[in-house]
């Protein structure tokens, strides 16, 4: 079965030597921090997680670009298989679903800003004050955070850097929220492909909510992490600056973690084609170690090599719970099938209640 591959060493080597040059540059001054607000300033749109405490007003800034048109919605067709090996006692399948909206799972309708923006070009932007709140700002740049606590709600980001948010080791507490966040193909340093649009490089958890997010390659990439209620769609493949087809996920966790991974509520689609990089929806790999204490749990997937990559031979503590793998772009959801390296003997290991857009139990493919 197909594999992802690790990202080449020139790319890394030089995605260091650009963040250590990038990691100098010095907040700007419209960041302010704000209280939260009450809790019922976040009622949101129709989903499945409850609205955590929101974020006042804060001085704003950012730029104006157009929203991404929505994917088109996923139609069901009786032609995909799954593989062998289920020993959960799945139950019997319930009725077809035409679509993400058809089932309540997130769409352009249900994510991104709330509130009217105002534009403003901020380019690399790093945020150094903790409790900093960014709210109905309308960004061409990215923000790089170096600080605990840090808000962004409702606003758009437009980048053209390696991320649109990227959390730095040693800090905590980042939240992004009812936001959209998209780049420019052709305009990113990756050989004018963007690699993240939530980036977390430390150990503590990072929670994604409510948000639209287009276009990057690995869209919501970290170990550790509360993504809920997101609607990630339309990745953009490229040739990344080592000279291959940049692997593409609506969302990666490259293992290692030392914390707790939950995806809950999502639609996750990777329209990539498989000669040009198609990995996963979501893709748990054991790149820098063990893949651990995941929730995969009532998502909407589509599209890449495999839909699901469940962590290969030494995950634990993995969870794949009552998610909906739709024939969008392949008769098997993913393109080589629904699910690869799942490790079925795994302590805490459960798969259960699984399903095709069609109605059909999902069995996963073992671990090779």
């Amino acid at each position: 079965m197909s594999r992802r591959t690790g990202r080449s060493p020139l790319v890394w080597s030089l995605l260091g030597a650009l963040l250590a040059v990038m990691g100098t540059a010095c907040s700007g001054p419209e960041n302010s921090a704000a209280p939260d607000c009450p809790d019922d300033a976040l009622t949101c749109p129709a989903s499945g997680s409850p609205a955590r405490p929101g974020a006042g007003p804060s001085t704003a800034a950012g730029a104006t670009a157009q929203s991404p048109a929505p994917a088109p919605s996923p139609t069901a067709r009786p032609t995909a298989t799954a593989g062998p090996g289920d020993t959960s006692g799945t139950p019997a399948a319930p009725a077809a679903c035409a679509s993400p909206a058809a089932c309540g799972f997130p769409d352009a309708r249900t994510t991104g800003p709330r509130i009217p923006l105002t534009p403003h070009r901020t380019g690399y932007l790093a945020v150094r004050e903790n409790g900093t709140v960014i709210r109905g700002w309308d960004i061409t740049g990215s923000l790089d955070i170096y600080a605990d606590d840090v808000t962004v709600i409702d606003s758009r980001i437009t980048s053209d850097n390696w991320w649109g948010v990227n959390l730095r080791p040693g800090h905590h507490g980042l939240r992004v929220l009812h936001s959209t966040i998209t780049a420019v193909p052709g305009k990113g340093p990756d050989n004018g492909g963007v690699d993240y649009a939530v980036s977390n490089m430390g150990t503590s958890s990072v929670e994604v909510g409510w948000c639209d997010v287009s276009v990057f390659g690995d869209a919501l990439a970290m170990g550790q992490g509360h993504l809920h209620d997101n609607y990630v769609h339309d990745l953009a493949p490229f040739v990344n600056q080592g000279g291959e087809w940049q692997h593409t996920n609506a969302v990666i966790s490259s293992g290692g973690n030392t914390g707790r991974l939950v995806i809950r509520h999502n639609t996750l689609l990777n329209p990539t084609g498989l000669d040009e990089g198609a990995s996963g929806s979501i893709g748990l790999f054991a790149d820098f170690g063990v893949v651990r204490n995941v929730t995969v749990d009532h998502n909407w997937l589509a599209g890449g090599a495999y839909a699901l990559y469940g962590g290969d031979k030494g995950a634990t503590g993995i969870t794949v719970t009552d998610n909906v793998f739709s024939t969008q772009y392949h008769p098997a959801s993913g393109g080589y099938g629904t699910v690869a390296h799942w490790n079925a003997g795994g302590a805490g290991n459960v798969w259960r209640n699984n399903r095709m857009s069609d109605g059909r139990p999902v069995r996963p493919e073992p671990a090779s």
